[in-house]
């Protein structure tokens, strides 16, 4: 999702992935299913089948990790602030993790075309030797979006082709 915010200089751009539920949402939905499994593990067992509550368990334990582990990689945020004479990009999790400053009239944004029709393409800031990828998590309307913003404000842009790749399926 890109948003802008309002800035005394220049512009904000906010960068988050979608987030169809919050983790609160989440945890809901885990317990329903912690529910719905504890319900038919104890009829199994009631019928003699003791083995299926062990497996019922790691079930809910990998569906727990990975109900956890994706909703901990939707908190990524990336906070681009664009003046008159500098990129500041931020980049975190819950707080500010990493920054970039790059000059804006010597920077450009490098963007990879995809190979695959449904992909996005890849963007990414460089200055000199310095090359900072941007909103990875980014849809194709998203990236689109932070494309024609980035134009508007005059930043340099730079398409780049990917390479003609020779297969037997592609």
């Amino acid at each position: 999702m890109v948003e802008r915010l309002p800035h005394p200089d220049g512009f904000r751009l906010v960068l988050t992935p979608n987030r169809s539920l919050s983790w609160h949402g989440n945890v809901r939905i885990w317990a329903a299913l912690f529910i719905l499994s504890a319900l038919i593990a104890t009829g199994f067992t009631l019928m003699g089948a003791w083995v299926i509550i062990p497996f019922a368990g790691l079930e809910l334990i990998a569906l727990a990790c990975g109900i956890y582990l994706t909703s901990r990689e939707c908190q990524r945020q990336e906070v681009l602030s664009i003046d008159n004479n500098d990129i500041h990009l931020e980049k975190g999790r819950k707080r500010k993790q990493a920054e970039w400053t790059l000059p804006i009239r010597y920077s450009r944004l490098q963007i990879h075309s995809p190979t695959h029709p449904f992909t996005p393409a890849k963007l990414s800031l460089t200055h000199r030797d310095t090359e900072v990828s941007i909103g990875g998590f980014l849809n194709i309307e998203d990236t689109q979006k932070l494309i024609g913003m980035l134009e508007q404000k005059g930043l340099l842009i730079e398409r780049k082709e990917p390479d003609p790749q020779i297969g037997l399926w592609f």
